[in-house]
């Protein structure tokens, strides 16, 4: 097993790099290449990957999608824009140009990535030079350009048609159905947050915490495999039913890796990390969860922040067994048993959040009851 999912990974990133020093042969003063994520349901743009001559000046970093609106325009328009020297732009300069300005940055080239009508993202160039960025340099660099979107959609496309399969696997279950989408919305987003704040004091880098926010989603998806008779039921589990409904863990990672192995996904970028999450969600610090009874650093990490972002919102959520509780009441129940069932980490992580996490329950509110579920 790989206890964290994203060693080996860095895959975007070493091809960035690649790319990025092929391209500086002939553009020397290209000291920055990164690209930017742009998450429609939150509004928000976050760093994705970078390859920065120097210190990177952007990690782990979002905006609201209302605090950039020249990006946005650029996104409406579908047409690259030229900086010639930040330091012109009119004040009070954004953060993101601020950062770039304290690192040395002085000229750039964005470029929106579109496709099919919808923003994916942005590539920003960046140089230490003022006025870098000439009509007859940015057009030499098109090739670049195309190549850095390509490489951005291919490898999200793959995820893209992972998290479609499943879905069309929920959906074929909407009839029995144990959640909303919602909760998976709610609950990923809390994932984000927690691996975001935790950062490089875990070893998250931005790619990693990208797909961990993509991945979350499908931390239930063996729960396909579980009889309506124990999935539906209204009220406790008994003994045999309670260990019918552990085994989802089990049955997601035979799913996962069905769909792994199939030859069109069969890149994609952390596999380990779904496979730790879809297996290990349940596991508890005090070794008593399951399904493998690991105990404290054993978890793999992307495991520790699913579990706590999943149960927060499953206590904060109406259930026919339960009223929803209040956020106090949640991070009580999440800190009386932090460092026993729960990461201390991921939770005072999650806490700090606090803000962004009650805009999430408003943004993605359920509209009706979720069926029964298994409990801590």
């Amino acid at each position: 097993m790989d206890r964290h999912g994203s060693t080996g990974g860095g895959t975007l990133l070493r091809q960035l790099a690649e790319l990025h020093g092929s391209v500086q042969r002939q553009h020397p003063s290209l000291h920055r290449m990164a690209v930017a994520t742009h998450d429609a349901e939150n509004q928000r743009l976050r760093t994705f990957i970078h390859s920065t001559e120097g210190v990177n000046p952007l990690s782990l970093y979002e905006a609201r999608r209302e605090a950039v609106p020249s990006l946005m325009e650029l996104a409406r328009k579908g047409s690259p824009r030229v900086l010639h020297d930040l330091r012109e732009l009119p004040q009070p300069q954004g953060e993101h140009t601020r950062r770039l300005l304290e690192a040395g940055f002085r000229s750039s080239l964005t470029v929106p990535l579109v496709e099919a009508g919808r923003t994916r993202g942005f590539l920003f160039l960046d140089s230490t030079e003022p006025g870098y960025f000439t009509p007859a340099r940015t057009e030499s660099l098109s090739v670049a350009v195309q190549a850095v979107s390509l490489l951005v959609r291919h490898h999200l496309a793959v995820v893209h048609m992972l998290y479609t399969a499943v879905q069309m696997m929920r959906e074929l279950a909407r009839a029995r159905d144990w959640e909303t989408g919602n909760h998976v919305r709610r609950m990923a987003r809390y994932a984000r947050l927690v691996a975001a704040t935790l950062g490089t004091s875990w070893g998250f880098d931005d790619e990693t915490v990208e797909f961990l926010y993509l991945f979350a989603p499908l931390h239930d998806v063996g729960k396909v495999a579980i009889p309506d008779r124990v999935l539906l039921k209204q009220g406790p589990l008994d003994t045999a039913e309670l260990r019918t409904m552990r085994s989802h863990t089990e049955a997601g990672t035979v799913i996962v890796n069905m769909l792994l192995e199939d030859g069109s996904v069969v890149e994609l970028p952390h596999a380990g990390m779904l496979r730790n999450i879809v297996r290990h969600h349940h596991e508890a610090m005090d070794g008593s969860g399951y399904p493998d009874g690991l105990a404290g650093e054993e978890i793999p990490l992307e495991a520790r922040v699913t579990a706590v972002a999943d149960v927060f919102d499953a206590l904060t959520t109406r259930r026919p067994y339960k009223g929803a509780w209040t956020v106090d009441e949640a991070f009580r129940f999440l800190h009386d048993r932090a460092g026993t069932l729960f990461d201390r980490d991921c939770v005072e992580a999650l806490e700090a959040c606090r803000e962004e996490v009650e805009e999430a329950r408003e943004r993605f509110r359920d509209e009706r009851l979720l069926p029964v579920s298994e409990e801590y």
